[in-house]
């Protein structure tokens, strides 16, 4: 392999790794306020939700309605709901998003 390569292929690790591990090395070192353990929490439900409206939403980059795409989200949400299972909520949107492509 070229050295080129192989520095372009370290340098974006370095990137890719240094915004995750700084923050998470430093932050775990300090006690932070109640407030702002309380407006943490909420994060990943929101980041989770952004993503699911622009999957749902916006497929290919303009907003467009495709049904299937909610029939899914539906049995995958009450999955995730009911079981506090990223993984089975997954394997239940997936699985319902087989069916309606198979059926459909």
């Amino acid at each position: 392999m070229r050295w080129d390569v192989m520095l372009i292929i370290a340098g974006a690790s370095l990137v890719t790794l240094v915004p995750r591990v700084l923050p998470l090395s430093l932050l775990s070192r300090v006690e932070l306020p109640e407030w702002s353990m309380r407006w943490l929490r909420h994060i990943p439900v929101a980041v989770m939700a952004a993503l699911l409206a622009q999957a749902l939403f916006v497929p290919d980059g303009s907003l467009e309605f495709r049904p299937n795409n909610l029939l899914a989200a539906i049995p995958a949400f009450a999955a995730a709901f009911f079981t506090r299972s990223l993984l089975l909520a997954v394997m239940v949107g997936i699985g319902t998003m087989f069916l309606l492509m198979r059926l459909g």
